[in-house]
């Protein structure tokens, strides 16, 4: 059960980091994959700054949300892929 609440809010939160970055996205596989490794690295950047989110759910969705944002980021910065509104001018 464990790994199909993992599977879910990875989908969740790549689906989301996906709407916030304002790109075309990856599509269901692709958002969950961007969530996933979003989740171990917003687990791993939070952990190393010291910042305490809080647990459960909603701390999990969150801490992948911020893991994805931050991993599109960098994918877009690699690949130049500009497309969408930006967050600043």
């Amino acid at each position: 059960m464990g790994l199909l609440w993992f599977v879910i809010i990875g989908a969740v939160a790549g689906w989301l980091a996906g709407q916030f970055m304002k790109g075309n996205g990856f599509g269901l596989l692709g958002d969950i994959i961007v969530g996933i490794i979003g989740s171990f690295l917003g687990g791993y950047l939070l952990r190393a700054t010291g910042v305490e989110i809080g647990h459960g759910l909603l701390g999990s969705l969150l801490v992948a949300f911020i893991g994805a944002v931050v991993l599109l980021f960098v994918v877009r910065l690699f690949t130049g892929r500009r497309t969408g509104r930006r967050l600043w001018s």
